[in-house]
């Protein structure tokens, strides 16, 4: 969305501006198990306030950015605060939070999140229009400041405030956990999972960071590009809203947290 304005504004080739995302993702890879353990001790709020303030800096820098090396460091800021704000760190939040009742809340949170692309690339759009790129970059990091994080920082629980797994009085224990995979499965299965993860991002990455462009090759208006674009985002909401309605359900505590 942001890539052709910055890039004919400035003069830097397309390839370092759509580039970014790499280095943006690169640093969010590299914080990431800090992030996890930081989660996994003081519990989430003080690491999504952290990345309210990371990409709200983030993205002041970068409507600042005048050469493209504070360019590319401002992504490396955001980049930091994506590892710490986007959906890894919020389901590590839930997890941390609700234990083992925390499929409900996670999917609750994908729900809203699938709306991500149907609101924000018609906004961007409307923002480069009447703004400049610079003017969007801005707005988004006001967007931070003034919603994001507020609600980060008196809005999520904090970890003693909320009880997961507990049984009332009188009904009946849930059964106990599998035993712990050996090192060998353990290894196998963490390998698994990060091959499947890895895919994953690489296809919604280049699907958000491409699909503008490819459609706009094709023919189309920057309005029609963006109308289609903004489908993955009800297409994405109407399938977890068929999970929410037809997966297992949590165990009953969950309804209760």
């Amino acid at each position: 969305m942001l890539a052709k304005p910055i890039a004919a504004d400035t003069g830097w080739s397309l390839g370092w501006v759509v580039g970014r995302l790499s280095i943006g993702l690169l640093a969010a890879g590299l914080v990431a198990p800090r992030v996890g353990r930081t989660i996994d001790a003081k519990g989430g709020r003080p690491v999504l306030v952290a990345s309210s303030v990371l990409l709200a800096t983030g993205l002041a820098t970068l409507a600042l950015a005048h050469s493209l090396p504070v360019y590319l460091m401002a992504w490396l800021v955001m980049g930091v605060g994506m590892g710490s704000g986007l959906y890894d760190a919020g389901f590590a939040t839930l997890g941390r939070l609700y234990g083992k009742d925390a499929r409900r809340a996670i999917t609750t949170l994908t729900l809203w999140g699938g709306f991500a692309s149907t609101v924000c690339w018609p906004l961007s759009a409307w923002l480069v229009e009447n703004f400049g790129w610079r003017g969007a970059c801005a707005a988004y990091a006001a967007i931070h400041v003034l919603v994001s994080l507020p609600l980060h920082g008196f809005v999520v629980p904090g970890i003693g405030s909320v009880r997961s797994g507990s049984t009332a009085s009188g009904t009946k224990p849930e059964p106990s956990s599998p035993p712990p995979l050996t090192e060998t499965r353990r290894i196998r299965a963490f390998a698994l999972l990060a091959t499947v993860l890895t895919l994953g991002a690489v296809t919604a990455s280049m699907i958000g960071v491409h699909l503008l462009t490819f459609l706009q090759a094709r023919g189309l208006g920057l309005a029609a590009a963006v109308a289609l674009g903004a489908l993955i985002g009800p297409s994405q909401v109407g399938a977890r809203i068929v999970e929410m309605a037809f997966g297992p359900l949590p165990p009953r505590s969950a309804s209760t947290c």
